[in-house]
């Protein structure tokens, strides 16, 4: 008989074995602040009328190869350079995962060395584990102790490593905070035509600033977005953006049929309804407004800037914080362990005013 411990030692890699898998806590029960989640869904009538829409999905059919429909309404409705078209994925996680392997070079390539993924640290945990698990390197560049961009150690890493793809996430997560468009310029061109420049944009329906139109200034340039921030994490739907050729490569690499026709349906109803998603991120930036000031009035707290729907803040006690606001069912998010810039931080996503009033008094409790 097989034994299970050694087939899974003969057959998965060690890097692999040696790796926890991505965990996502249980949330029943919970006020769940931990995902920066939109709280709120589409009003009554319009989900009546989705629930309509869905009901006549052909369930029974493939999606349409091309998604010509859904990729006409993002490049109409979300500021899509003329042009420019995009290439779809089952949310940013899928596309990162797509852009790291196009550039993991095989060992058995002519002159070939391991491509190198770079991204400023902390940063999105995905970067870094698309990187291992398509064979590339990762190399990741400490931001500075006010979370901005140390411009000299980047600029230094790309000319040391020559990474075939960097990742500046704009706002960046976990911290929040908007990296200077100046310095983002100089590193695109710094990598040049050596490497691609991914500038993620997951919440840029807060920032409300973004990297988008300046795509036919650079070749190099990516620009990655989901809609799971705007109030459609359910579906699963992240695009990306880049110039034709680029965008043609990559495509080889998207599994077929990779966005769903629930997905598709969804998808396209929303973005017909952009106005409704919009309002509710302004309500988001007008309670991140406000508990952002409340939290700076509690006693040992320091309230890092964001242009998320996510508030990154150092308490005296991360583990005890947490600790107490789990036993009051409130799910945050513990970044202490993440690097050691982030010593005693926690991420509460921005929530409904009821919500985020549950999160301050249970946090006052630990304080």
């Amino acid at each position: 008989m097989t034994d299970i411990a050694k087939l899974i030692e003969n057959t998965i890699r060690a890097d692999v074995r040696a790796v926890g898998s991505y965990h996502v806590p249980d949330s029943i029960g919970y006020v769940k602040l931990d995902s920066m989640e939109n709280p709120y869904q589409l009003p009554e009538p319009l989900r009546a009328e989705l629930g309509a829409r869905l009901a006549e999905a052909a369930l029974n059919r493939y999606p349409v190869p091309s998604y010509r429909t859904l990729k006409d309404r993002i490049c109409s409705k979300l500021g899509v350079p003329e042009g420019y078209d995009v290439l779809l994925g089952n949310g940013s996680d899928e596309l990162i995962t797509i852009l790291a392997t196009a550039i993991a070079r095989q060992e058995r390539e002519a002159g070939s060395r391991r491509a190198v993924v770079m991204a400023p640290v902390p940063a999105f945990v995905m970067f870094s584990r698309s990187a291992q698990f398509a064979g590339a390197d990762f190399v990741g560049v400490p931001i500075q102790s006010d979370f901005s961009l140390d411009l000299p150690a980047m600029l230094a890493a790309i000319a040391e490593h020559k990474p075939s793809l960097v990742f500046l996430a704009y706002p960046n997560n976990p911290t929040g905070n908007l990296y200077d468009a100046g310095d983002m310029v100089a590193i695109i061109e710094a990598v040049g035509e050596h490497g691609i420049v991914v500038v993620d944009e997951a919440y840029q329906p807060f920032a409300r600033v973004s990297f988008m139109e300046r795509l036919p200034q650079h070749p190099n340039l990516v620009v990655m977005r989901t809609l799971s921030k705007l109030g459609l994490a359910g579906i699963r739907l992240g695009y990306m953006s880049a110039a034709a050729p680029l965008l043609a490569e990559f495509e080889k690499v998207r599994p077929p049929y990779n966005v769903n026709v629930l997905t598709q349906v969804a998808a396209e109803f929303a973005l017909d309804h952009l106005d409704v998603l919009d309002r509710q991120a302004g309500l988001l930036n007008e309670e991140r407004t406000r508990l952002a000031a409340a939290l700076a009035a509690l006693p040992g707290v320091e309230v890092f800037p964001s242009a998320a729907n996510f508030i990154s803040l150092r308490v005296p006690d991360a583990e005890r914080a947490c600790a107490i606001l789990h036993g009051e069912k409130v799910l945050i998010k513990n970044l202490s362990k993440m690097h050691k810039l982030l010593a005693n931080c926690i991420r509460v996503t921005v929530s409904t005013p009821e919500e985020n009033d549950q999160f301050l008094a249970a946090l006052k409790t630990s304080l």
